[in-house]
């Protein structure tokens, strides 16, 4: 998780939540992303489950968006994408090949235990009421998909069958 050049206590709520619309979307890329890399590993169920996040984070932005329209319409935005990296997205080394759908949702509930642990450090710097309340509300959002991905998996059978990693090759000389 990166950040640059954000001083929380100094945050607006615009900002904020212009922050929060580039969380999202970066996450919804890296889902789509590893569901477009199980489809080439012919990993059709954990493709699917990252497509199901990626409607999810797209979902939650759209929601930010129109918060964040009604609230300042027009106004330009000061935070960008060169600010953030990885906060919810899934780490780029979680996608393997052959991954089991248990595996896909494991690595979506390290995201969200991540953007989780993102949004708590952040709340003691924040001096905005408004974007402390914000920040408060995302950060709970974010135990709210936790349990939707332990539900999820609950409905799992156990992984069965040799491991992924077995199916990996060795690094080989050139």
């Amino acid at each position: 998780m990166t950040l640059r050049g954000i001083d929380f206590s100094k945050l607006s709520l615009k900002d904020a939540l212009d922050l929060a619309i580039l969380i999202e979307e970066e996450a919804q890329e890296r889902y789509d992303e590893f569901s477009d890399q199980m489809d080439i590993h012919r990993t059709p169920e954990a493709a699917a489950f990252f497509r199901t996040m990626s409607g999810n984070e797209q979902r939650h932005g759209e929601e930010l968006r129109k918060r964040r329209e009604r609230l300042f319409p027009k106004e330009p935005r000061t935070v960008n994408r060169s600010m953030i990296f990885d906060i919810e997205a899934p780490d780029y080394d979680q996608a393997r090949a052959f991954m089991t759908p248990r595996q896909a949702m494991q690595s979506a509930l390290r995201s969200e235990e991540k953007a989780h642990a993102f949004f708590v450090a952040a709340l003691p710097q924040i001096g905005d009421a408004e974007v402390r309340a914000l920040f408060g509300e995302l950060r709970d959002e974010e135990v709210e998909h936790q349990d939707l991905v332990k539900r999820a998996m609950a409905k799992l059978p156990p992984d069965s069958g040799p491991p992924p990693e077995g199916f990996v090759d060795d690094p080989v000389a050139q």
